[in-house]
């Protein structure tokens, strides 16, 4: 396993890190327990949930399922770098969601409770809430990192300039503020290359990237359709991706065919290639699909496949040969 610093924290992550939406609702707790042994045994330490994940509204499930692993022992609380989030409404009654200090503080208490441990090493705001301002907000934190509770701060979802307020507000209360960014980053979703990514990269935070795959769509759809076998990215919003794109996609699974590349190995490297990128967030259902994420740690695209695969997927609003931010520059 590659490990490298969570921005510019002194924190050590994997460059894979485990998602864990699935668990509970696709994978059931005997099963992700297993995902999360396998994941350790792999090297990898960079678990992300959140306190919806599992059943809307309510949520906490998934959080209840890593709990309960952890209370078995063995270490695994200790070597896990655990990450979840607040903002997403817990509940139907109006403070059950934002980020007022109010939720903030309740949302963390049963967070914590749920995954029976004493701290979270990186809580993530799911959301940017727009009726709050960033000095409720900070303070919550501050006293949350003051009582032990939390270590880091990140943020999901956010625009670059939702990333600059945050920082600025943190710099005047001298606090570390972000040292991660979660966003939806993949060959075919690239727009967080206009401003995200380098507000991220000039503050020092991480990007941690979902969905690297597209739902499965850059997983190689198309050979697991020919070939009879379940695709993800058949299934759901995939299908009309899939139909709009065909024809790009087959020539991206024909690149990866010609390079002897998995297509699912070929969008994570791509993914680990990109400066700023801590690593992509991998949802396993199965000990299997672990395993087959951690090969593509040892792919290495060379210059010409990484070109070939820009003119296949470009760079959103470039301006002639100027990268992001530029791009918006005359």
């Amino acid at each position: 396993m590659e490990y490298t610093r969570l921005g510019r924290s002194g924190l050590s992550v994997s460059r894979l890190v485990l998602g864990t939406m699935n668990f509970g609702p696709e994978t059931s707790e005997t099963d992700s327990h297993a995902v999360m042994d396998s994941a350790h045994e792999h090297g990898i330490n960079f678990f992300d949930t959140a306190d919806v994940y599992g059943a809307r509204p309510a949520g906490g499930v998934t959080e209840q399922i890593i709990g309960r692993w952890f209370e078995r022992g063995g270490g695994r609380r200790d070597k896990t770098v655990l990450a979840t989030k607040v903002y997403l409404p817990t509940g139907e009654w109006p403070n059950n969601g934002g980020l007022s200090a109010r939720h903030i503080m309740g949302a963390c208490e049963s967070s914590l409770r749920r995954l029976q441990t004493d701290h979270i090493d990186l809580y993530q705001m799911h959301h940017i809430d727009r009726n709050t301002p960033w000095e409720e907000i900070w303070e919550a934190f501050t006293v949350l990192r003051q009582q032990g509770k939390v270590l880091y701060f990140g943020s999901s979802n956010f625009a670059g300039w939702h990333i600059a307020q945050a920082q600025e507000a943190a710099r005047t209360r001298h606090f570390l503020g972000l040292v991660s960014e979660q966003s939806i980053y993949n060959l075919m979703n690239r727009w967080i290359e206009l401003e995200v990514l380098p507000a991220a990269r000039d503050y020092g935070i991480g990007v941690i990237a979902w969905s690297p795959l597209n739902a499965g769509v850059l997983g190689g759809v198309l050979r697991k359709q020919l070939d009879g076998r379940s695709a993800r990215g058949s299934s759901g919003r995939s299908v009309a991706t899939v139909a709009e794109h065909r024809e790009t996609i087959a020539a991206y699974e024909k690149l990866c065919a010609l390079i002897g590349v998995d297509p699912a190995h070929v969008g994570l490297a791509w993914l680990l290639a990109q400066d700023g990128v801590t690593g992509p967030i991998i949802g396993p259902r199965t000990i299997e699909q672990v395993e087959s994420s951690v090969r593509a740690l040892d792919v290495r695209l060379d210059a010409g496949t990484l070109a070939e695969l820009d003119e296949l997927f470009p760079p959103p609003g470039l301006n002639g040969a100027k990268p992001a931010p530029e791009a918006y520059a005359w």
